[in-house]
């Protein structure tokens, strides 16, 4: 680009982008700007100093008039410091609710009321109401449910509580998806059908004992009860107490004519409230992930039959943090006074 400009003594001056001034430094400049602060002084040093005419000025450094008019009013008002580039901050603080508001959403909040439902209730932006909702840790309903506090117990001798409880397990009819990540074809398989889980768990040495049965009727519950209770004997484990849930079978007479029989209290959990069996949960969890969900088991029976070496490792060998990262047959011998 070539501009002529007539200089103070009437000679022509042509202005290429290489006699601009001086090569300024690098800076870190927006991608799009067309002057950095040194050029902005270069051309109000032009027009105020040397006698450019503003459009000629504008012309060479490349903006418009209009914008060379805005540096000079800039320099006039600031001097050169008025030529760095500005904040683009908003020169007051946003709008922010106020606290009688915030105390309002908050109150609503925690009568359940959704987010849209209080905006129109107090007439605001359905946006403001989110946004104040997240401010106050309550984006969602979940965080106004108060949670009960953990309850943590352990029994101090074998045998003074057994937890039992059953977990419904799919048959199997070849790999499945949780092995292979290929759920295709895996609706056309839902008639294999089902097996149960029955565990028991001491509370006091977290030693084990589970089975595979066809179903979770008495049938199957108060037989697997009687053989468990028989299992537990043989290290020494006189049982006093029995926890269990709700369910069907452990409401049978059967089930309390074997427990009253054996002078045992049988207690039930709370309902709708499974934590209050939380151990035997816990080791149902334990169970699923080392055992019947470990291995690409091709039927039932194999998985079947990988449980009574499973469980004798959780007994003899695995460690558990809850009991002093000791064994279950450890913890056993220890409160049973065998390892003295």
């Amino acid at each position: 680009m070539k501009v002529v400009h007539p200089g103070r003594r009437g000679e022509a001056v042509v202005i290429t982008p290489t006699n601009l001034g001086p090569r300024e430094p690098r800076m870190n400049v927006h991608k799009n700007a067309r002057l950095t602060p040194q050029g902005r002084a270069l051309i109000v040093r032009r027009i105020r100093e040397e006698g450019w005419r503003v459009d000629a000025a504008a012309a060479a450094a490349g903006i418009s008039k209009r914008s060379a008019f805005r540096w000079l009013a800039r320099h006039r008002a600031g001097g050169e410091l008025a030529l760095q580039d500005r904040s683009s901050a908003p020169a007051r603080c946003p709008h922010r609710t106020d606290a009688d508001t915030i105390a309002a959403i908050e109150r609503l909040r925690r009568q359940r009321m959704t987010g849209p439902a209080i905006a129109l209730q107090l007439n605001m932006p359905r946006s403001t109401v989110g946004a104040s909702l997240r401010r106050l840790g309550l984006g969602k309903l979940s965080a106004i449910e108060v949670k009960p506090q953990a309850i943590r117990y352990e029994r101090d001798k074998p045998g003074e509580l057994i937890h039992i409880d059953i977990k419904k397990l799919g048959r199997i009819d070849g790999v499945g998806h949780r092995i292979t990540g290929d759920r295709t074809g895996q609706s056309n398989k839902r008639g294999t059908g089902w097996e149960y889980l029955h565990v028991a768990i001491d509370d006091a040495s977290r030693l084990a004992y589970s089975e595979i049965l066809p179903n979770e009727r008495s049938e199957s519950a108060v037989p697997f009860t009687q053989r468990a209770l028989d299992w537990f004997a043989r290290f020494g484990v006189k049982v006093e107490r029995v926890m269990t849930d709700n369910g069907s079978a452990y409401k049978s007479f059967a089930y309390r004519d074997l427990l009253a029989d054996k002078g045992i209290r049988h207690k039930r959990t709370r309902p709708y409230t499974p934590r209050t069996n939380g151990k035997a949960e816990r080791f149902i969890q334990t169970s699923l992930r080392e055992w019947a969900y470990a291995n690409a088991y091709q039927t039932s029976a194999e998985r079947t039959r990988a449980l009574a070496p499973w469980i004798t490792r959780y007994n003899n060998q695995r460690t558990h943090s809850g009991i002093g990262h000791r064994t279950p047959f450890d913890r056993l011998n220890n409160l049973l006074g065998f390892d003295n």
